[in-house]
């Protein structure tokens, strides 16, 4: 995409993004029962470097909490506002959540390595969201955040 909300290729865009995140919305995060995927290790390094992370999982119903935060079903029903909502779900399975991602509103909304749906990029950039896809939150966590 060339469109200016469309951040993914600007490495000064993401490195203010990511330094000025202080709350991130994780749609389809796991639980630690799932430690050792990035839909759990991701956020869990997030928290562990003094982000607030919200819990948006798509499956487990029964579960109240992650990472000792309260589990939303919806990125909407987060209450306040959001700096990114991370998402971990397969490209073709990202315009599902589209309604919910406009009504929440937040800053930026960030598609995993290896995530992309231009189609819903589009419209959430139509919207006046940030899009970021196919970056690691982690990775540029790590790069830029620590530099300050």
């Amino acid at each position: 995409m060339n469109d200016i909300r469309d951040i993914s290729d600007d490495d000064a865009r993401v490195a203010e993004l990511v330094r000025g995140a202080r709350r991130v919305a994780v749609l389809g995060i796991k639980t630690e029962a799932q430690a050792d995927q990035p839909a759990f290790y991701v956020p869990s390094y997030l928290k562990s470097a003094g982000v607030e992370v919200i819990p948006v999982p798509v499956y487990y119903p029964d579960v109240k909490t992650i990472l000792g935060q309260q589990v939303y079903r919806r990125v909407a029903d987060v209450p306040g506002p959001i700096d990114i909502v991370d998402v971990f779900r397969r490209g073709q399975d990202v315009a599902a959540h589209l309604d919910d991602l406009l009504a929440a509103r937040p800053r930026a909304v960030w598609l995993q390595s290896g995530i992309r749906s231009d189609a819903v990029a589009e419209r959430l950039i139509e919207a006046g969201v940030l899009v970021v896809q196919d970056r690691c939150l982690m990775v540029d966590h790590r790069r830029f955040a620590a530099r300050g």
